[in-house]
């Protein structure tokens, strides 16, 4: 030791630094430390986890260390791990819901400020779910809170393409969404054994989506995305109706058979008062050694589907932009390491992945409005 006995003060400072790898937030903030000592350079601190089973419990006990064995005057760590009774539960799920922890959709609230993607498309194999992950980690990236509600429920593949391979954390009835590369997610993957398929009809789709929108904890977000089953059928339906103010992105090949169903998908837009937000245009060419761009299915069909739910709708759709085809776009979904994070394609390195991260500042660049939110403001 140099001589300087850190206080408790100091101590439960550095702990600050700690985030809860589930809930993003400090621990010192959600009741987890329990305490913290210091005895001969040694510092002592009990964690309270949320359940026994904690699948991170490796990564706070690490964290906390760290932070711990950073100050000046600890010269070693011991960890002691507790877990919540249920009073304490209770009080972390009421800070994080809110008094009495009101079941409901926190997107629908009028304070919200989160927009809500749904990427939509006409027709399976477009690579609608590619396309999600990508932006979704792109916006991350880029320093945005953001979620994705996997809510392909027959064809669930984001957390295969997030590369998540642990269930999520249950505190009682209120659900904790696994992070990877910073972005909250949930998939009915997470609960089934292996490769098991789904089998259920409409209501028990709708019951399903509405569960991961009230019982999982995202906390605040700037962008919550929603990877939809191809087509206009009952999760599009329950989408519309559980998030009314949810945008579309459609997502279309330049196939002008894509673009065609593309196109109703956008157009269900007229009955459900949802806004359109854009359409991206997947697998639009194949860059070839030379320089040459081979064009496998066809040009045009993003701008035509852009067009005409422009014409349909009354209102400017764009084409927000084109993704060429690329073997490292496929590989970084295989490897659960989405393009647009891989080192070696930083920086927009390859066209795919410079296309991704320019269509995700695109939409991260839309203001959260305040327009009709009461502010917590009242004349003196």
């Amino acid at each position: 030791m140099n001589g300087q006995i850190p206080s408790e003060e100091v101590l439960r400072s550095a702990l600050a630094s700690v985030i809860d790898p589930e809930l993003r937030r400090p621990i010192t903030e959600l009741g987890m430390l329990d305490s913290v000592t210091l005895r001969d350079g040694t510092a002592h601190v009990r964690v309270l986890l949320t359940i026994a089973g904690c699948p991170l419990r490796e990564t706070i006990t690490g964290d906390t260390e760290a932070a711990l064995g950073a100050v000046d005057g600890v010269d070693a760590v011991e960890v002691e791990l507790g877990v919540m009774d249920q009073a304490q539960r209770d009080a972390l799920k009421e800070q994080l819901k809110g008094r009495g922890g009101e079941r409901g959709i926190p997107f629908n609230d009028h304070s919200s400020l989160t927009r809500v993607y749904a990427v939509a498309s006409g027709k399976g194999g477009v690579g609608k779910s590619s396309v999600t992950v990508n932006l979704a980690v792109a916006m991350a990236a880029q320093g945005l809170r953001v979620g994705i509600v996997d809510a392909d429920v027959y064809g669930f593949s984001v957390p295969a393409l997030m590369g998540i391979t642990q269930q999520p954390t249950r505190v009682d009835e209120l659900i904790l969404p696994p992070v990877a590369h910073g972005v909250k997610v949930i998939s009915i993957g997470m609960f089934v054994e292996g490769n098991q398929p789904i089998s259920w009809r409409g209501p028990m789709l709708h019951r399903a989506l509405e569960q991961f929108l009230t019982d999982v904890h995202f906390g605040d977000l700037d962008a919550l995305f929603l990877d939809l089953p191809p087509g206009t059928g009952d999760i599009a339906i329950s989408v519309a109706q559980l998030l009314p103010a949810s945008e579309l992105l459609i997502v279309t090949t330049p196939q002008s058979a894509a673009a065609d169903v593309a196109e109703r998908a956008g157009a269900m837009a007229v009955q459900t008062g949802q806004r359109v937000a854009g359409v991206i245009e997947n697998m639009s060419w194949l860059e070839l050694p030379g320089g040459e761009r081979l064009e496998l299915f066809g040009a045009g069909g993003g701008t035509v589907v852009a067009e005409r739910l422009s014409g349909a709708l009354g209102t400017d759709v764009p084409l927000l932009g084109s993704i060429p085809l690329e073997v490292a776009l496929r590989e970084g979904g295989d490897a659960g390491t989405p393009l647009v994070l891989d080192p070696g394609h930083a920086a927009g390195r390859t066209p795919a992945a410079a296309a991704l991260t320019s269509i995700a500042s695109a939409l991260s660049r839309r203001p959260r409005g305040l327009e009709g939110v009461r502010l917590p403001v009242a004349p003196r």
